[in-house]
């Protein structure tokens, strides 16, 4: 392992200022002594579209490949005809006190497995694997590996008989393939073989002038014949040395240096056009890139990608685990004093995101962009009843707005294939979709009658167009992607039933996701309080759309009439918040959605200032559940404890994460040696969730106020932050110290009031005019919308829920402008 370096600053603090910069930077680094013995202690390169899996074998390299739109099967959807009358069925024994009988009937009309004719959803494909054998190199010494998330490069480099081998490796974001580049410090020492592999049943490997190309088919899957034709070439070029080619191999022998180009093309064009073509699309791109040189190329790469990762940087100090090894520091996280690991899997965070998701793409899935199987966990298709959401919470609050555009795209063709949901199975406008999707967009029931049984999730996908608009307050954009939303408002208006009691307006049939409320696997249900919640900021989303946009006057009031039906949140017989209309809840419930929270995070209905016996009762459900789950499970976990204003279980949950995964199966959660997160296996959401949730402790925007360090745990009593995005297009910098704020920067781009909730025994300082907020906030982009007082057991007990002591402050900024303040003790 490389032996750390010390630098010794004989100078005054002014040049240590000056010079910690760059010392964080340099060490924003996953780093390993030794190479990748299984898949999850590879490194994930990526550029949006290409994924790479970096082993660093010195012996036999493994590079395993991805490219975003090969995924099983071909275009269409997946809607079930003459469903709509067993629908209506279901919603008749909800309304007459039979639940068993209703998930039965769901269960026979929508079985576990899909029903010949239907499918269930796609798999995304692996491409297959690179792979570099280098005789001799099994004798090796001073093995190091690093994956630069700074520079978004992955590097290996050992020694063998006096010789340093070098390898640098990224997915290029200016070039669109992987570069890799081998150096020896010897002249004439390279000499390896290359070679591909692909499970996919169709496929073929051979070598076309000078390339090596892995052509091939992807996969046939419930009935869909897989119809993504691929191909993925690597051209060597070699300085010094010779190259041989063989019939399905190339030899380099003797060379100073070789630069392998990685291009892959697919026929995918859109979620319904299969007309593109796999091996000119490669070569294209393949031509263009190999007449860059190498370093230029690196630069442009890391100049692009920093565009997006630098805006953005946290520090939260350092102690002697940073010198381990990632993998040893996640083995001991959970009892050692380790800072930097949280900023560095922070930031780890965006650097998957800004790597799996670029504008003109692809989502990215459960995933992510990268899966090395024909048949991955959960098909790593698009679980809409939290993963995918989760996937972007980060995308605004760490001011990554761009990667959110692949999911708005993917939103645009769901609002198509949605209708036919909508219509055929429901009989209603607007746009419908159930819990997953895949590339081909289905929009019908996945899984079945038990978990599938949920027509929500366009509701909470939506969600996200709403929030970047808050976030960025672009009107074209909202106008661009309103008929989305209106979409949504059209449907839960025609769907909409009174519930049993003949007073609210409810969506059955329906659930609370995954989750069930009597034995035998009875969760089928109607006006679950997630189904609530989400409806509520469906129609609230579209009314305030449409006044800003000056369109749908009707529409909206029709919408407003549904909307004061809504039943309100209720608080239950064990002063929890209820799941479910019904006071159904059970303190032993351990299960891992627990989605009545929603309203708590992401949505904002519940405040501990507003509203502080749901928050009680949202708290109360928390503790129940208790804290160790799946990994996405406690990355939803550490905002919600953030959002309940405790820092300290809020880090014990990022401790939770941070710890290795125990087995492959189960419910253990936790983080792989490659900082990839574990359901287990592995799901790139939990990741997005906790650095959401860092950035939440540290930022809040949901309330009607920027909440400064609203979370802050004992842990990380002094640092520093710069960059996070909040409503309004606002752009926060702050640092704090002993636990307390110390400086604070408001950049402001669009101009209006900046209201902020700070530590009552704060004093701002600056040039802006600071006065006591009273009354709402002005700004637009901080509205808040009413709640309904809760309804409550006459069982519960409630105790009261103490918040921080704060004030409220505020000024008037102008678009353009930056204002700065110093923070003392009053």
């Amino acid at each position: 392992m490389r032996k750390p370096i010390v630098v010794l600053i004989a100078v005054a603090g002014l040049v240590l200022f000056a010079i910690a910069p760059l010392i964080a930077q340099e060490k924003l680094k996953l780093f390993y002594d030794k190479p990748a013995s299984e898949w999850n202690e590879a490194l994930p390169i990526g550029n949006g579209r290409l994924g790479g899996m970096v082993f660093g074998g010195p012996l036999k390299e493994q590079i395993q490949l991805n490219e975003e739109t090969i995924w099983a099967g071909e275009p269409g959807n997946n809607v079930p005809k003459n469903v709509a009358h067993k629908i209506q069925e279901i919603r008749e024994l909800l309304a007459a006190g039979k639940p068993a009988e209703a998930q039965r009937l769901a269960n026979e009309v929508f079985p576990r497995t899909a029903p010949e004719g239907l499918d269930y959803g796609m798999p995304y494909q692996t491409l297959g694997s690179l792979w570099l054998d280098f005789p001799g190199h099994d004798q090796y010494t001073d093995f190091y590996r690093e994956l630069d998330i700074e520079n978004a490069v992955a590097r290996t480099s050992y020694t063998v008989g006096g010789t340093r081998f070098s390898r640098e490796m990224f997915a290029s974001f200016t070039d669109d393939v992987i570069i890799l580049r081998l150096t020896a410090s010897k002249k004439k020492s390279l000499s390896f073989r290359i070679t591909m592999t692909s499970p996919h049943k169709t496929h073929r490997v051979a070598v076309e002038n000078g390339q090596l190309a892995l052509a091939g088919t992807s996969g046939d899957f419930e009935g869909k014949v897989g119809k993504v034709g691929f191909k993925g070439i690597v051209r060597p070029v070699v300085k010094g040395g010779r190259l041989m080619a063989g019939e399905d191999a190339i030899t380099v022998e003797g060379a100073d240096e070789v630069v392998l180009y990685i291009s892959i093309g697919t026929n995918f064009k859109k979620y319904n056009d299969l007309t593109g073509h796999p091996e000119q699309r490669a070569e294209s791109i393949l031509n263009k890139a190999v007449t860059v040189r190498y370093k230029k190329a690196l630069a442009a790469h890391s100049k692009k990608y920093k565009e997006q990762f630098g805006r953005v940087k946290l520090t939260l100090g350092r102690s002697a685990q940073a010198d381990k090894t990632t993998d040893v520091r996640v083995q001991e996280f959970a009892h050692s004093h380790d800072p930097h690991l949280v900023a560095l899997y922070f930031q780890f965070g965006r650097y998957l995101l800004i790597s799996a998701s670029q504008p003109g793409g692809q989502p990215a899935n459960l995933q992510g962009i990268w899966n090395d199987k024909l048949a991955p966990p959960w098909d790593s298709k698009y679980t809409v009843n939290i993963n995918t959401e989760m996937n972007y919470w980060p995308a605004e609050v760490t001011n990554l707005s761009e990667t959110h555009e692949p999911l708005f795209a993917m939103l645009e063709d769901l609002a198509i294939t949605g209708q036919e949901s909508a219509s055929e199975m429901y009989k209603a406008r607007g746009w419908v979709m159930h819990h997953n999707t895949d590339l081909w967009r289905i929009t019908g029931i996945v899984d079945g009658g038990f978990y599938g049984m949920w027509p929500m999730g366009g509701a909470w996908l939506s969600q996200h167009i709403w929030q970047h608009y808050l976030y960025n307050g672009d009107a074209n954009f909202l106008e661009k992607h309103y008929p989305i939303l209106k979409g949504k408002a059209l449907y839960y208006l025609d769907v909409l039933h009174k519930d049993r009691s003949g007073r609210w307006l409810v969506v059955s049939p329906s659930i609370s996701p995954e989750n069930s409320y009597m034995d035998g696997g009875v969760g089928v249900s109607a006006g679950t309080t997630m189904d609530n919640q989400l409806i509520f900021d469906v129609f609230n989303n579209f009314i305030d759309a449409a006044k800003r946009l000056g369109v749908d006057s009707p529409l909206a009031d029709s919408v407003k009439t549904a909307l004061s039906q809504l039943p309100p949140m209720q608080i239950g017989q064990h002063s929890q918040l209820q799941e479910w209309l019904d006071d159904l809840d059970r303190t032993t419930d351990k299960h891992r959605h627990i989605s009545h929270l929603y309203g708590l995070y992401p949505s904002g209905q519940i405040s501990p200032f507003r509203h502080p016996d749901l928050t009680e009762a949202a708290l109360n459900s928390l503790i129940y559940r208790g804290d160790k789950s799946t990994g996405w499970s406690m990355g939803w976990k550490v905002n919600w404890w953030a959002r309940l204003l405790n820092g300290n279980q809020a880090y014990k949950l990022i401790q939770e994460q941070l710890s290795p995964p125990i087995g492959e199966s189960g419910q253990g959660g936790g983080t792989y040696p490659n900082l990839l997160d574990a359901h287990p296996p592995f799901q790139i959401d939990g990741n997005f969730g906790c650095t959401a949730g860092i950035a939440e402790m540290l930022v809040q925007c949901y309330d009607g106020n920027i909440f400064i360090l609203p979370a802050l745990p004992d842990a990380l009593p002094s640092g520093s932050v710069s960059g996070l995005k909040v409503r309004g297009g606002f752009v926060v910098d702050l640092a704090w110290d002993g636990g307390r704020l110390t400086r604070l920067t408001i950049k402001s781009n669009l101009g209006g009031n900046c209201r902020l909730r700070i530590a009552e025994g704060i004093n701002l300082t600056g040039k802006s005019g600071l006065s006591i907020a009273e009354g709402e906030n002005s700004n637009p982009f901080y509205k808040v919308h009413d709640i309904k007082a809760p309804l409550k057991s006459a069982k519960a007990n409630l105790k009261g829920f103490d918040v921080p002591a704060t004030k409220l402050v505020e000024f008037e900024t102008k678009a353009g402008k930056t204002y700065r303040f110093r923070a003392n003790t009053m």
